[in-house]
């Protein structure tokens, strides 16, 4: 009877250790998506002008000069990301084509589960693939 009770105990308390250490990580993961995710993303020239206003104590007259200065890097930036998206998308597909010639059914399949697991990986961190064109909205 005693030793079931600790056994019990013991399952109770890794059942808790575990679900701790579950939410621990993917509260962490979607927190550092958050904060990385967005570094790069609408907020980024933002936050270049704030942190330049800050560190370099511009005055509002520098404020006026500098804000579409770095609003026009910003959408620069964005720009040659997406650009640079579709070349990755691009060649991965090219090399996607290239290897399913020498692949049996089976493994053709099993790469095609393997390309669907990153999409929904890369849904679910919010990102589009292919990314869009540089000229979408």
């Amino acid at each position: 009877m005693m030793q079931t009770l600790q056994w019990r105990i013991l399952l109770g308390l890794l059942l808790v250790f575990f679900a701790g250490a579950a939410t621990g990580f993917f509260g962490g993961a979607w927190h550092a998506h958050r904060i990385f995710g967005e570094r790069h993303g609408r907020l980024m020239g933002e936050r270049m002008r704030e942190r330049m206003e800050r560190q370099l104590d511009l005055t509002p007259e520098q404020v006026q000069v500098v804000d579409p200065i770095l609003r026009k890097t910003a959408q620069r930036l964005q720009e040659i990301r997406a650009e640079t998206g579709q070349r990755v998308s691009q060649t991965m597909e090219e090399s996607r084509r290239e290897l399913a010639v020498h692949l049996t059914p089976e493994q053709t399949a099993k790469l095609e589960r393997m390309r669907q697991h990153h999409l929904r990986m890369l849904h679910w961190r919010g990102e589009r693939w292919p990314p869009p064109p540089p000229d979408a909205p």
